[in-house]
């Protein structure tokens, strides 16, 4: 099931930023006191009462006079709103109730969707604060007291987003269905890409960046297996996110991509990794997603005998961190090589599914200790006791020694790769958790 997604809204400067940075632990969000600082979507995981979730910070919604901007803003909201499981209004307790206040939360009242009525910049302790009462004629409920920078109220906050959550009712899916996710930034060719598979114009495809809005589901079934594929809008650079709409398509993105089982990273041939596609690769990476690196536009690029291998050194320096994701040269334009793409898909996605023994993983473990004894520090030893597989989508090994501190990122990789050749983990990252069983065993 799907992580649900829970957006922070509200009118600018009442403290949007702040309350994300302290519920997600992380300073991740500008935080500055000028309406609007806020340009771009940001997301960040959070965990509470064993529900994981993802958090959103937004801009701003402030209905203004002009029409142009108000109906900029309203779709801005009715995309936030359309997009969340739960919604976070947050208000400021120190300017009261404002007119922009009561046309946000009337947005989200026609919405139907569950609101949690925060009223932040509550900072003292002690009794309730008699002017958080007006808050009630916004008609979302309770409003809850918060102080984003001391973070007074935040466990209550939490408490009743968790409880309007959707039931954790497993999907009923067809199991063979493998729902690819279609990544990258704008007019790299996703579009194109999807109509050549498809082999008719479901979507809109435009020399103009940013033409795809939303995330689009097709089904497709071939001689390779069954398939979605989750069409999504390009993401751009921050600099470039000044189109509310374009703001949360990139919300889509990161949701197709948490829906999806694999993910094809689209690259331009003729740009090559630019910054903006190592940021993509790295938000399928973070998720754990089985991944495919698709160089698209290959028939636009002049050739000679080493072009091919020299671009896929390129990809491979460009995003190191992805070594294990195949790379496919193809055209959407012409079809060249598209039909490849379904044996990379099918064997990325079994790779990421595949569940391995303890009996297994502990003979290559005693194979891979003899070959390369663990390290030493200061006369100590690494002891490694056993391995076991704790989870798949991704791999997640669980690895037993005597202490943790003694085990070196590079021997942990070096153990990663004897799983990755011996079991043909090609295309998924891997989980490795190391534990430590105790000095008395040690």
């Amino acid at each position: 099931m799907a992580k649900p997604i829970v957006a922070i809204v509200g009118r600018p400067n009442v403290g949007k930023s702040l309350l994300f940075n302290k519920l997600t632990g992380r300073r991740t969000a500008i935080v500055e006191d000028t309406p609007g600082v806020t340009r771009d979507r940001l997301y960040g995981d959070c965990e509470w009462n064993g529900r994981t979730f993802s958090l959103v910070d937004t801009g701003g919604i402030e209905p203004g006079t002009d029409s142009e901007m108000l109906q900029f803003m309203r779709r801005q909201a009715e995309i936030a709103i359309e997009t969340a499981d739960v919604i976070i209004m947050v208000t400021d307790v120190t300017v009261g109730l404002t007119a922009a206040d009561s046309a946000v939360g009337s947005m989200l009242q026609r919405s139907k969707k569950p609101v949690v009525l925060a009223v932040n910049k509550c900072d003292s302790v002690g009794q309730v604060n008699a002017d958080v009462y007006e808050f009630y004629a916004l008609g979302l409920g309770d409003p809850i007291e918060v102080s984003a920078v001391h973070g007074h109220g935040t466990g209550d906050l939490l408490d009743a987003c968790v409880a309007a959550f959707p039931e954790e009712v497993e999907e009923e899916e067809d199991e063979d269905v493998i729902k690819v996710a279609i990544i990258g930034k704008p007019n790299v060719g996703k579009s194109s890409l999807l109509n050549r598979i498809l082999g008719e114009e479901r979507v809109i495809v435009s020399n103009v960046a940013g033409t795809t809005r939303d995330a689009i589901d097709s089904y497709f079934e071939n001689e390779h297996g069954k398939y979605l594929f989750i069409d999504t809008a390009g993401m751009r650079r921050k600099s470039k996110v000044d189109d509310a709409i374009e703001r949360y398509s990139n919300l889509r993105t990161v949701s197709a991509i948490e829906r999806a089982d694999v993910c094809l990273i689209l690259v331009d041939a003729q740009e090559g990794v630019t910054d903006q596609d190592t940021k993509i690769a790295g938000l399928a990476h973070e998720a754990g997603k089985a991944s495919i690196i698709v160089v698209n536009k290959w028939d636009a690029v002049e050739k000679d005998t080493n072009t091919m291998a020299k671009m896929t050194e390129e990809v491979r320096r460009d995003l190191a961190y992805m070594t294990y994701a195949p790379v496919v040269f193809l055209s959407a334009l012409t079809g060249q090589r598209v039909d490849r793409i379904f044996e990379e898909i099918n064997a990325v996605s079994n790779a990421a599914a595949m569940r391995i023994t303890t009996g297994m993983l502990n003979n290559i473990l005693e194979d891979a200790m003899a070959r390369v004894q663990p390290p030493s520090d200061k006369g100590r030893r690494l002891k490694i006791y056993y391995m076991t597989q704790a989870g798949v989508k991704p791999p997640h090994f669980i690895i037993f020694c005597n202490d943790a501190r003694l085990f070196h990122f590079s021997y942990q990789r070096y153990l990663e790769n004897q799983i990755r050749s011996v079991f043909g983990l090609v295309g998924t990252p891997v989980r490795i958790t190391i534990r430590q069983k105790g000095d008395k065993e040690g």
